[in-house]
């Protein structure tokens, strides 16, 4: 006969707080979890990368198409991929100049320039399209070269040598177009096919978008597999293919939209080809290690016997080529010259554009696809201020606290490196 205390542990134990709870989810729930810790370490870390301007860009759409809903249409989308071209080339000069922790105020008037050398040469002097093309483009690159050098053979700051640049190509560009003032450019011509011309078959943009993805997880999966081999943090075959199934969903939207309208426009194909290459140049290459080293410390970079004066010299010439580009391209979207070219708010856009997109203002943190980024976010809040008649003096004071809040996101962001010992 058994006793009480038997009976007692015999009996069977009340189900714990583990047994009762329901089973995790499956594959997709812990891919949520996995996603959202990553997120808060990245956050806590100060290493937000773009995702504070992609939801910025969310938020903008959502809102100019609530009020307007032409403003997702395909042809607007289309004229906003040629628009964001000119301005986002010179941005993506100004990235480079920015890693290095210094600043490009000469870029607006270097476009200007290119574009005057171009017309004049071009259209006054009958010099063949592609030749005048090739001195305009090598003209910025001149003009940036001298100012690099400048700046490290004086080490005087970079916005002091390319503010006295910013007079001095003004003041040649306008001597170049002469007392005509305007030039005006074959509208049938190379530089105005630039954003005048569209692959109208559909598969352009299909294509495009399948080969920018491929490219992107190809990249990624030769990444992943050589910090493997050497025990260095990598990411995980499974994100990996989250992330370029995302990318890929966006891609073949974008070709979708497009499609519906005239096609694969030649100047988004040349922008994102050109985008492309430089990121490839800063992330996988020795002198692109060099422009972030720069970026990091120069007395550090110095005393680790890099080349400053190389690699100065180098990043404003960069900048220098970059903003003729764009210079050429703007020109094209009106296919005219004149004395206004590279005024205004070009250089202020540019500017805004590399920082609203993530690239710090202290050096050493940023891509070139920042620029692409927050290219689109000012050129999307310009291009619904049109569509919904808002005053221009609104989008002025809108895309300044859209600066002025990545500012503020980078400063912070930078404090919270330091503070984890990674600035």
């Amino acid at each position: 006969m058994h006793s009480r205390a038997d009976s007692t542990r015999a009996a069977p134990s009340a189900p714990t707080t583990e047994a009762r709870r329901p089973p995790r989810a499956g594959a997709l729930g812990q891919l949520v979890e996995s996603g959202v810790a990553v997120l808060r370490r990245k956050l806590s870390a100060g290493e937000l990368g773009s995702l504070p301007v992609v939801v910025v860009l969310a938020a903008v759409w959502i809102t100019f198409q609530s009020l307007n809903a032409s403003f997702l249409s395909p042809r607007n989308l289309s004229n906003l991929s040629v628009d964001i071209v000119g301005t986002g080339l010179i941005a993506v000069g100004i990235v480079f100049v920015l890693l290095i922790g210094e600043l490009d105020l000469s870029v607006g008037s270097i476009s200007g320039l290119a574009a005057a050398v171009f017309a004049v040469l071009n259209v006054n002097n009958g010099v063949p399209e592609w030749l005048a093309l090739i001195i305009a483009v090598l003209t910025g690159t001149a003009a940036g070269s001298v100012q690099g050098y400048s700046v490290a053979k004086t080490r005087v700051p970079a916005f002091v040598v390319t503010l006295a640049g910013l007079l001095t190509w003004n003041g040649l560009m306008l001597y170049i177009l002469g007392t005509s003032g305007t030039v005006n450019l074959d509208e049938n011509g190379l530089v105005a096919k630039l954003t005048s011309h569209y692959f109208s078959h559909d598969a352009a943009a299909y294509g495009l978008a399948a080969v920018g993805t491929g490219l992107v997880f190809f990249v990624s999966y030769q990444d992943r597999r050589r910090r493997k081999a050497v025990g260095m943090p990598h990411r995980t075959l499974r994100g990996i293919v989250v992330r370029t199934a995302a990318l890929a969903a966006v891609a073949f939207a974008a070709a979708y939209l497009l499609n519906r309208f005239q096609g694969l426009p030649l100047a988004l194909l040349i922008f994102l080809v050109v985008v492309a290459g430089l990121d490839i140049m800063l992330r996988r290459t020795h002198y692109g290690r060099q422009v972030y080293a720069l970026g990091g410390s120069i007395e550090a970079a110095r005393r680790a016997s890099l080349n400053v004066t190389m690699v100065q010299t180098a990043v404003l010439a960069v900048s220098g080529t970059m903003a003729a580009l764009g210079g050429l391209f703007l020109a094209s979207r009106i296919t005219s010259v004149s004395q206004g070219a590279g005024s205004g708010l070009l250089l202020l856009n540019a500017v805004a554009a590399a920082v609203i997109g993530g690239t710090s203002l202290f050096g050493g943190r940023g891509t070139t696809w920042s620029a692409v980024l927050g290219m689109l976010v000012i050129q999307s809040i310009a291009s619904g201020m049109v569509i919904t008649d808002t005053p221009t003096a609104v989008q002025y004071m809108i895309t300044g606290g859209v600066l002025f809040a990545a500012v503020v996101i980078d400063a912070l962001a930078r404090r919270s490196q330091e503070a984890h010992g990674r600035a």
